[in-house]
């Protein structure tokens, strides 16, 4: 790893190529639920595990453990030097009532504002590990099925209008490593990282339905304003995107402190079931920097690389690398214009994004549509596209090279699908 670069140039650091999971032992004390009066019953013991928690870090930390069985809560907060473990046989579920869950000040699609709580949260904190081959478990089902009923009485409802919280959390926070875990069933969100850097998502399993009940937006991996995150041996089937990166939105959003870029992200050796996009930028993003994506294989999808372009949102999107990748999904590169909630504000003119210093490479992809890309000049400009060595069997090809200036193309092999 120490001799490999990021698409700019930069060296990838040593940290990367760690991927050592921390054992039970290593975490501290051990604060075992069952022996605090939380049981497998039914009931809902948010105050009691909280209480866990806060035992747990009074007494300089430690770790809470969930043994076999299944453990109902509400938002739980975790606080600095305690972390949490899910035994074999182990879920942790969420409560399926919203009262459940605290609202607080916290970041959603985009915006800083009061909304609910994740089931698991921590702000702050600095080597936070959350692991174990036990579940996590949203418990989202009821929640999706009112979302739906809402659409259907108002098409135009936002995705906060029915009131659901996200599974996991994280803002603030460092050297955090999520680990092992099945996360699954989530009611929004599956887990959604803000300003953290150096967080690992290791050998992970992320579910949420399509059918029968579609779970919606259940984005696997939100990483929002973040830098230095590794994606490494996950399996990733989500009824949304799977690995988004987000940063704000709004036509002065790249001059608001609350918002920021991602950068030197990797996602490597993953596969993925269902999603809608692979790896997405946007809709929520201002700039997004060194990112690697490698040795993936799609089962299926909607897009593969999809690039939402806001036309109210000055984007910046450049430096990608992604390689390796064989699998299928409908659009192979999807880059149009996003404008849902479509909100100028007081900004007259149309903000002016960039997508560019893009690699594609080393790929081998079955699709509807290869080059799914629409040219937008008074929105956005494409430039310096590298496309080498692809074989893709598409339905329809799309490419045209006069839809990105400076595009490089070589042994490109595109088939018409019989």
């Amino acid at each position: 790893m120490a001799n490999q670069l990021f698409p700019d140039g930069t060296p990838i650091s040593e940290w990367f190529s760690d991927t050592q999971v921390p054992e039970l032992a290593e975490l501290g004390k051990q604060y075992v639920l069952t022996q605090y009066q939380v049981y497998d019953d039914g009931k809902v013991y948010t105050k009691e595990i909280q209480a866990v928690i806060d035992r747990a870090a009074a007494g300089g930390g430690g770790v809470i453990v969930v043994p076999a069985g299944t453990y109902l809560t509400g938002s739980l907060f975790f606080r600095q030097g305690v972390h949490l473990y899910v035994a074999e046989g182990g879920t942790l579920k969420g409560s399926d009532d919203i009262s459940d869950y605290s609202i607080c000040e916290t970041r959603i699609e985009g915006e800083t504002c009061l909304y609910f709580a994740a089931l698991i949260n921590a702000d702050g904190v600095d080597g936070f590990t959350m692991c174990g081959p036990g579940t996590i478990d949203g418990n989202g089902l009821k929640s999706w099925r009112s979302f739906w009923l809402r659409r259907q009485w108002n098409p135009d409802c936002t995705n906060k209008d029915e009131q659901r919280p996200r599974l996991v959390y994280l803002s603030n926070a460092r050297n955090v490593t999520i680990a092992n875990l099945k996360l699954q069933n989530s009611h929004f969100w599956t887990t959604h990282i803000y300003k953290c850097d150096h967080v690992k998502y290791l050998n992970c399993r992320f579910f949420s339905p399509a059918a029968p009940v579609k779970a919606p937006s259940t984005d696997a991996i939100d990483i929002d304003a973040c830098t230095d995150v590794l994606v490494k041996n996950c399996y990733m089937e989500v009824n949304d995107d799977a690995v988004v990166l987000k940063g704000g939105k709004g036509p002065w959003a790249d001059s608001a402190p609350e918002n920021g870029s991602n950068e030197r992200i990797i996602i490597e050796d993953c596969m993925y079931g269902f999603c809608h996009g692979c790896l997405t930028c946007g809709s929520e993003s201002i700039h997004n920097r060194n990112i690697i994506m490698r040795r993936i294989h799609v089962r299926e999808s909607m897009n593969f690389l999809w690039l939402k372009m806001r036309p109210d949102t000055p984007q910046l999107y450049e430096y990608l690398l992604v390689e390796q990748i064989t699998g299928k999904a409908d659009s192979f590169i999807n880059i149009h214009p996003w404008t849902q909630f479509f909100d100028l504000k007081d900004r007259e003119d149309i903000p002016l994004s960039v997508a560019q210093k893009i690699t594609v490479r080393d790929c081998e992809f079955t699709c509807k549509t290869y080059f799914d890309v629409l040219r937008q000049d008074d929105q956005y400009q494409l430039k310096d596209f590298i496309l080498e060595n692809l074989t893709v069997t598409a339905e329809k090809n799309g490419f045209c090279e006069g839809l990105v200036d400076g595009i490089q193309v070589t042994n490109v092999d595109c088939r018409q699908s019989v």
